[in-house]
């Protein structure tokens, strides 16, 4: 069916008016005489929040990340703190904090968010250069602000970028502020949006922040191994061209680890990621120089993260002295299983809780009945995990993480966090060592224990407009005809997120979902595989999330395998 192009171009041409400025106007016109696809992917939607905030490629048009699009969310975000914080911008006393990673642009479009705010009498505390995503998280909370920006596009490619919104408690927007956030967004036009900054309220902010946060980090980790096992441990560490570089070196040289080796091809911040495809710790090609430097160093350990330092990828060595990539769900179970090892009768009976995401490992479960703590277990993406932190204040959280390299180590970040979570798997590996043991000989008495379970991610990318059709058709169509059975084995639970139910069907039995509506659908089958599709939230993909479980390792792949197949996903 052919487009109907001209409410695109009504669209285009609104950016034609005299508020836009002659940069801009001159690249929508070329959009305009040029090729109609451009035309369509920059204007068929405007960016919206996902499951970490608001991210795309960097241009002109509304489906863009350009300063208009970003200075009208300010905008809008200014007009809701206003309302909600009345008596604090009345007194002069509402503030907001940003940070900005690597990625092209990020430094001047955070000063444009910074002049938004302040043409609203919002107080702006802007980092001087950039830093990690999990440090804005803990900025939020340690200067008092009523809300946090960073930009960041995480480990999305090069052409992106991105914006994420954090609330006084440090976590990212989740309802109701995200709902209303939005409809004040929608409700404003371009030309709303005030640009004259007051400067006087723009304060840069560094050291102060940064030696609290490495404090911070250095508190919330348990210390287990001795001073000698810490130097001793070598440990190759690249921040794949990110904000990592600025605190993760500190941490590690503050908490005693002395043989860290960065990559040094990876280690100034750059915004084209030039050695690397994708600069995400969860593909095995973006640690692979690492795990080149790691071989001639002998080193014990290989830890990368992404560019914004909250997805953290590690590499152990197995029992044949071999470099192995570790699944974001195994990392999750040894730090976790570590962390609850170490905890106090008081902290048990339920009065700690740890958490974890849908599609993530069912072991996280199995190890809170364990050792007494509570469970909980969130939509995908971190920010419901710091809602579980918020809404039940009379438990400790412990940690955290989900299946796609993420973790949060205590509750001082709101966040996933690849600075904590690097200084911990440096401590539980020096820990270990120190034991004549290691981080794979530990996964593998935790597995042993549990049971094994094995994971696989699936992603498949679709972009443009056709791609969401796409990805909507595929998900329309797994709801209207589900799978009666995956790999020989029957389907015997369905959830259903974006309908909130679960389906019994081995009695027939429906039962209502008590979480937020999310596109999310979940298959179970009668010999445990797990199965879940979603579209992401930050990148034009359907991601599915494959989970098995069996009494020995070696019938983990070949059940995978099977599965891939079943459902076209090889």
């Amino acid at each position: 069916m052919a487009l109907n192009l001209d409410p695109l171009l009504s669209k285009a041409q609104n950016w034609l008016k005299p508020h836009f400025d002659q940069n801009t106007q001159s690249a929508i016109q070329k959009l305009i005489d040029g090729p109609k696809d451009a035309l369509e992917d920059a204007f068929y939607t405007s960016l919206a929040f996902g499951t970490g905030g608001m991210r795309g490629i960097m241009g002109v048009g509304d489906n863009r990340i350009n300063k208009y699009t970003l200075g009208k969310a300010t905008q809008g975000l200014s007009n809701y703190l206003k309302t909600e914080f009345a008596a604090e911008f009345a007194e002069e006393s509402l503030r907001v904090v940003i940070a900005y990673d690597c990625r092209h642009n990020s430094d001047t479009l955070a000063q444009t968010v910074a002049e938004v705010f302040s043409a609203n009498g919002i107080h702006v505390k802007l980092f001087s250069s950039l830093r990690p995503t999990p440090e804005l998280s803990f900025a939020v909370r340690y200067l008092n602000c009523h809300c946090g920006i960073v930009l960041t596009a995480s480990h999305n490619p090069p052409e992106y970028n991105g914006y994420k919104v954090y609330w006084q408690d440090g976590g990212q927007l989740v309802p109701p502020q995200d709902s209303a956030i939005i409809t004040e967004i929608n409700t404003l036009d371009y030309q709303d949006i005030r640009f004259n900054p007051n400067h006087d309220l723009i304060e840069r902010i560094d050291d102060e922040v940064d030696n609290a946060f490495i404090q911070a980090s250095l508190n919330a980790v348990p210390k287990r191994a001795t001073n000698q096992n810490r130097k001793d441990l070598r440990v190759v560490f690249t921040p794949l061209h990110g904000t990592s570089v600025t605190m993760v070196p500190p941490v590690l040289a503050a908490a005693g680890f002395d043989q860290v080796h960065i990559v040094k091809e990876q280690a100034t911040p750059d915004g084209n990621f030039p050695t690397v495809s994708s600069p995400n710790p969860e593909e095995p090609q973006a640690l692979q120089m690492a795990m080149d430097q790691a071989r001639e160093f002998d080193a014990d350990l290989v830890i990368g993260t992404d560019p914004d330092c909250d997805r953290l990828g590690i590499a152990v060595r197995n029992n044949h002295g071999e470099l192995t990539l570790l699944n974001g769900n195994q990392a999750m179970v040894i730090k976790t299983h570590f962390l609850l090892d170490g905890l106090t009768a008081d902290q048990k009976n339920k009065k700690s809780f740890i958490a974890s995401t849908v599609v993530s490992t069912p072991m996280m479960r199995l190890l809170a009945d364990d050792f007494g703590v509570a469970y909980k277990e969130g939509l995908t993406g971190f920010k419901w995990i710091a809602k579980m932190v918020k809404d039940f204040p009379q438990q400790d959280f412990i940690g955290g993480g989900e299946e796609s390299f993420g973790y949060m180590v205590g509750d001082f970040v709101r966040d996933k966090d690849a600075v904590t979570a690097s200084l911990l798997i440096c401590e539980i590996a020096a820990y270990l060592n120190g034991k004549g043991s290691s981080v794979w000989n530990y996964l593998q008495e935790i597995y042993q224990r549990y049971g094994y379970f094995g994971e696989a991610l699936i992603s498949q990318v679709k972009k443009g407009r056709q791609g969401a059709e796409q990805i909507k058709a595929i998900m329309t169509a797994f709801r209207q005809e589900p799978p009666k059975t995956i790999a020989g084995s029957p389907v015997i639970k369905i959830e259903d997120y974006q309908n909130q139910k679960v389906l019994d069907l081995t009695s027939g039995q429906e039962t209502p979902l008590d979480l937020p509506a999310s596109n999310v659908l979940i298959f179970y089958t009668q010999d445990g595989a797990k199965i879940a599709a979603r579209p992401s939230g930050t990148e034009p993909k359907i991601k599915y999330y494959i989970s098995v479980t069996a009494e020995a390792e070696a019938a983990l792949s070949p059940q995978i395998e099977s599965i891939k197949k079943d459902l076209n996903l090889l």
